[in-house]
């Protein structure tokens, strides 16, 4: 029982680190889209695609290299010196590139001088503190790596609201009026997360003081053989994840693209549990890996996720009304309202998915997660390039959950085979059937009886509360 205590409480810091931010950068989706129409919106998912392909490309996988050999070495300090100082090289290296290389990329972007220049640097600061962000977790200091995060969210959220909500008021002429009209409104949300990444990096400078430069080259070797099939896996995950909003933009405009990438982030919540949940994990899988017991633990805690993300999955959506109606009022954004079951669906066999990707990283088969996002990102792009132009923007929700549920399948099969965990199918199978059932009946059958939709989430809440002993031995625990 101490094993699942440490871990939920853990899960729960880290949870908190990913779930505050995020609810941040949520609240702040009813800011944006009064702000923007759902074209200029386009534009700001557009950035942060981008920003999520580059850092993948700029950490090459070191992030999981490094907990890899942190948890195995004795010498913990020449595995932190080698990650955080072949980051810092080729950090700078890649920063350099982009601007050599700006003119070319801008076309490919399809952003302006200005925007892209503030992206390398988000992108440069964001690189920097991967090492010390990991660092942070798997020293087991949740509430250190939790202080950052929420810096960095507070100035980011404060930025906005000073930029598009306050400037006018504060400065009605001058030269700074000239040098805000000068730039379209959606520039100072990426403006905001420069100032708060910059800011971020300083606040870190105490923790970065104390990791002296070096690299242990033959360590590096290992390392990078281990990182960059994760690096290959985290380029076809941003495929699987953005594809459909590109597509979308080339295929159906921007207003369409606009209106789903902001009901798309009405699934930030299972993707906030899942990041919480991967912040988690990633560390108590390697440094459990060990033990006697460990494969019986990694069973019990699949178990536990899939009925707690199947419940998050029906709370949303019997509360997705006023959710709707308090984040989204313009209503120019509502149709895209039907992909929400679908997303919230995908992201539950993303969770899934991620659990079962212990077995490729514990036994050191990266190039085999790779070969699985790469099955992902083909379901991917086959499924918007062939349907959008016949059923819109829900052949992209219906291609995500189509990537995430065929990846979780075969890494399932595969994990049978080569690090065989004792999970419990049948249960999981039914936890799946039923939240994934309860949320699509709830849209398109029960979207306007309340009672109804209540009546689901109680049943289902009833159903985990039974058949999970470890859940309710933790919450007996709490209320004690």
């Amino acid at each position: 029982m101490g094993v699942y205590k440490q871990f939920a409480k853990e899960t729960f810091i880290y949870g908190l680190a990913s779930v505050l931010p995020r609810v941040v950068m949520f609240l702040l989706v009813r800011l944006h889209t009064d702000v923007l129409p759902p074209a200029a919106y386009s534009v700001n998912t557009k950035f942060y695609v981008w920003i999520a392909f580059f850092n993948v490309l700029f950490t090459y996988g070191m992030e999981t290299a490094f907990f890899r050999f942190f948890s195995q070495m004795d010498d913990k300090k020449r595995v932190l010196r080698t990650a955080f100082t072949s980051l810092l090289l080729t950090t700078t290296l890649f920063f350099a590139l982009l601007w050599a290389l700006e003119k070319p990329l801008l076309h490919l972007m399809g952003v302006d001088t200005d925007i892209f220049r503030v992206f390398s640097f988000v992108l440069f600061f964001d690189t920097l503190l991967v090492v010390p962000y990991a660092y942070l977790r798997v020293t087991h200091r949740p509430g250190r790596f939790l202080f950052y995060k929420l810096l960095n969210s507070g100035i980011f959220a404060l930025g906005n609201l000073v930029f598009l909500l306050w400037f006018v008021r504060w400065w009605g002429g001058g030269d700074a009026m000239r040098w805000y009209l000068s730039h379209p409104k959606v520039y100072y949300i990426f403006l905001s997360n420069f100032i708060a990444s910059g800011l971020t990096f300083l606040a870190f400078l105490p923790v970065l003081r104390h990791i002296r430069p070096g690299i242990d080259f033959g360590l590096w070797k290992r390392m990078f053989r281990y990182g960059y099939p994760v690096m290959i896996a985290g380029v076809l995950y941003i495929i699987n994840e953005n594809f459909d909003k590109l597509a979308l933009e080339r295929l159906a405009g921007k207003e369409v693209m606009g209106a789903y990438s902001a009901v798309y982030k009405l699934g930030v919540f299972m993707v906030l549990f899942t990041t919480a949940f991967r912040l988690g994990a990633e560390p108590f899988f390697f440094t459990r890996s060990k033990h006697k017991d460990a494969r019986k633990n990694y069973a019990v805690i699949m178990s536990a996720f899939t009925a707690v993300a199947g419940l998050l999955l029906l709370g949303v959506m019997t509360f997705l009304q006023p959710v709707v109606g308090l984040l989204i009022h313009n209503r120019a954004y509502w149709k895209a309202l039907p992909i929400v079951p679908v997303i919230l669906t995908a992201y539950l066999f993303f969770g899934i998915y991620y659990n079962l990707s212990a077995w490729y990283k514990l036994t050191d088969r990266t190039h085999l997660g790779a070969w699985l996002s790469l099955l992902g990102a083909v379901i991917t792009v086959a499924g918007n390039v062939w349907g959008i132009p016949r059923y819109g923007m829900m052949a992209s929700a219906w291609a995500t959950l189509g990537a995430y549920g065929s990846m979780s399948l075969l890494s399932f099969l595969l994990g049978r085979r080569y690090y065989p965990v004792p999970y419990a199918t049948a249960k999981i199978g039914l936890y799946v059937l039923v939240a994934a059932g309860g949320g699509f009946a709830m849209f398109h059958l029960f979207y306007h009886q309340w009672g109804i939709r209540l009546v689901i989430l109680i049943l289902y809440l009833l159903l985990i509360w039974r058949s999970e002993p470890e859940l309710r031995a933790l919450v007996y625990s709490k209320l004690k």
